[in-house]
């Protein structure tokens, strides 16, 4: 089991899809975290993120004490597409290629390789969460020291609490790329049915079910996008009216990935 993991974690270190998948989520959280609403607040323009909320607001919003926030605030969508695509291309990439035969001829069985994969992966996943975490809160050293701005830092217990959530959305978007690429034995296929499921369908199927089946609200709450919304409300302790989070961040009441997703709002 510990030479297969060793052998997964090389692989991954050496591919290049999995490094731009990284850069991928990395750059959109700074982006979407601090460059577009530090260059609201500095300008005065509003951006989707900041429109309607005070100067003061935005600028809290990038300071230490929500670092949390704009570390996590992307997982549910974005960032957890591109999770997905590193897990279909994991193990999709086996079938694909016949690599996986070949393995299996080395004495380890099917499952303990599958173990090593989800293992491996899970490590990779951490990495990307500690890095983007560092990142951020460079950035918000960075503009607290330019605007003059408090440097609170959330406890220690909140910043691993947080962690551990983003680390879980993840993990999960992660895992169910590898769900499908094992079903469909592809990489293709289940990164298209993947990414179109959470940046399109889950959205859909739940504002239907919102507003025309109410019903069915119970199926709305059970969606992935839904819960991984709603965990990272639950870890970052926001509510949709606090302060700015990214425009591409764990939305807002009705969304597909809000905490009120599904419910009647009347």
């Amino acid at each position: 089991m510990l030479g297969s993991y060793r052998a997964e974690i090389l692989k991954l270190r050496k591919r290049s899809a999995v490094w731009a998948l990284f850069g991928a989520g990395l750059v959109l959280s700074l982006i979407f975290g601090y460059l577009l609403p530090y260059v609201a607040y500095t300008t005065g323009d509003d951006t989707p993120g900041t429109t309607g909320v005070p100067r003061a607001e935005v600028l809290r919003g990038m300071l230490p004490e929500r670092v949390i926030d704009n570390t996590i605030g992307g997982y549910p969508i974005f960032a957890g597409a591109l999770a997905l695509v590193l897990g279909a291309i994991v193990i999709g990439a086996e079938y694909t290629w016949g690599t996986l035969k070949t393995v299996l001829t080395q004495h380890p069985r099917r499952l303990t390789i599958l173990s090593a994969q989800f293992l491996a992966l899970g490590t990779m996943i951490a990495f990307w969460v500690l890095t983007i975490f560092a990142a951020c809160a460079l950035c918000s050293i960075a503009i607290a020291a330019a605007e003059n701005g408090a440097t609170n830092w959330p406890s220690l217990g909140d910043l691993l609490q947080g962690l551990a959530g983003g680390w879980l959305v993840l993990l999960m978007w992660c895992l169910a790329g590898a769900t499908l690429a094992v079903a469909f034995r592809n990489v293709a296929l289940p990164i298209g049915l993947g990414v179109v499921w959470i940046l399109g369908i889950e959205t859909l199927l739940a504002g239907v079910v919102s507003s025309l089946l109410p019903s069915l609200k119970w199926l709305a709450n059970v969606l992935p996008g839904t819960n991984a919304g709603s965990l990272v409300f639950s870890v970052t302790g926001m509510a949709p009216t606090d302060a700015p989070t990214p425009s591409w961040g764990p939305g807002r009441p009705g969304d597909a990935t809000s905490p009120d997703a599904g419910v009647d709002q009347g």
